[in-house]
């Protein structure tokens, strides 16, 4: 496959070997590594690391292999967002995994067609292999465009990364702008995303994605949403650092193939609907007029 994969992994070696063996499938020639380094209050964690280390480099198929790994243990923000700089210094445009994301074996084709198709429309942004919609059919094309961020298994380029800034730097000059409002067409949610990015600039949140969805939407950047979801999250579990919620909608969602020829949108506008559903189901805080504006849809 053309598309350089970058794989983000920690100390998790059954969910990575899961992972692994997808990319395996799909060959890519190039493979990018990411990988935070050991806690220093967790004993095992320098051996986990290592074994998880020495299985994603050492490829079975004929793959230029850069690796990328901290050694100290740096977190999820920091060590996502400096991965994600590294990556888009490497390549000009990349498949994104990480360890717990498994993939249909049709999403790495997905990916590869649509970064060709937009490679050079500024509007698209991300594509992603999420869609929340749980069984909804969000109309005849292979996939819809969406102001969504759904980050578990994506694809980008580096002309969209350029946009990010995990300080979010110029927030405080945007908070009190009419941006959120053009995005998103509720005081609720608007408050919602006021109140997240709040925590996000404070440094209260240890994320990176927040600072995403900040970046593409300062430039009314869509994302690219299957009309099938295309990657199955497999890390919600007691032992995760971040989504130990095993109740979560999100976790163990279904995978269906995606059937090529794809089917391109003749208009590429934002789905408000179906952003407004995923919002309902997929956050908290959401209003009851909200909510039901959202089942109607």
């Amino acid at each position: 496959m053309p598309s350089a994969i970058a794989l983000f992994v920690y100390n998790r070696l059954d969910t990575t070997s899961r992972v692994f063996s997808r990319i395996a499938d799909a060959r890519p020639s190039t493979l990018l590594v990411i990988a935070d380094g050991p806690r220093t209050d967790a004993a095992d964690d320098v051996r986990l690391c290592r074994a998880v280390r020495e299985l994603v480099s050492s490829p079975t198929w004929p793959c230029d292999v850069r690796v990328n790994y901290a050694s100290t243990n740096l977190g999820l923000g920091r060590r996502f967002s400096s991965g994600l700089e590294w990556v888009f210094q490497e390549v000009d445009e990349a498949i994104i995994l990480e360890d717990d994301c498994l993939p249909d074996p049709t999403f790495f084709r997905f990916c590869d067609e649509l970064l060709a198709r937009y490679r050079d429309d500024e509007r698209v942004m991300m594509i992603s292999g999420d869609n929340y919609q749980f069984g909804r059919d969000r109309g005849p094309d292979s996939y819809f465009f969406s102001h969504g961020i759904g980050t578990y298994g994506w694809a980008s380029w580096r002309r969209a990364f350029a946009c990010y800034d995990f300080h979010m730097r110029d927030w405080p000059s945007v908070r009190t702008s009419s941006l959120l409002r053009h995005i998103w067409p509720s005081q609720t949610i608007v408050d919602y995303w006021v109140e997240r990015f709040d925590e996000t600039y404070a440094g209260v949140v240890d994320t990176w994605d927040y600072q995403w969805a900040f970046a593409m939407w300062r430039r009314r950047g869509l994302q690219i949403v299957p009309r099938s979801n295309l990657v199955t999250y497999i890390g919600c579990r007691d032992d995760a650092v971040h989504t130990g919620d095993v109740a979560a909608p999100y976790c163990d969602l279904p995978t269906e193939p995606m059937h090529f020829p794809l089917n391109h949108p003749m208009v590429g506008t934002r789905n408000l609907a179906a952003d407004l559903y995923e919002f309902h189901r997929i956050f908290r805080n959401y209003s009851h007029d909200d909510s039901v504006r959202a089942e109607r849809t």
